[in-house]
């Protein structure tokens, strides 16, 4: 009995694949898109989420640095702290857009195209 349900196990294990494999191959249209997908594209698509990601969290640390100067009720202390957050996010901001300035000049110079953002235009 043992012996019977092992081999139907192994049948199934050896079938499995191959018989994914057909199905894959009959719903191509599913999977489209992922037939263009390299290690180049991700790369450049993490690189351009990170980009994003942290641009989007500086602006924020800034609003919020504004404010907590606008709420400071003209206590010194308090300025201090919301004119600190908004430099430290001044600077973050112009270190992210020195970053993207940096990869597109790199981009330009090499004939690359590193984020593969495209600007759309009405031509």
């Amino acid at each position: 009995m043992f012996q019977n349900i092992k081999n139907k196990i192994q049948y199934a294990a050896i079938a499995a694949p191959v018989y994914a494999q057909i199905e894959l191959k009959s719903k191509t249209t599913d999977f489209q898109p992922l037939q263009n997908l390299t290690a180049s594209g991700i790369v450049s698509g993490a690189i351009s989420l990170v980009l994003i990601v942290v641009a989007l969290i500086f602006f924020f640390i800034l609003i919020l640095g504004g404010l907590k100067w606008i709420t400071s009720g003209g206590d010194e202390k308090a300025v201090g702290v919301a004119r600190s957050q908004i430099t430290n996010a001044l600077i973050g901001l112009a270190i992210i857009f020195a970053a993207w300035a940096i990869i597109n000049l790199i981009g330009t110079i090499f004939g690359i195209n590193i984020l593969k953002l495209t600007i759309p235009t009405f031509q």
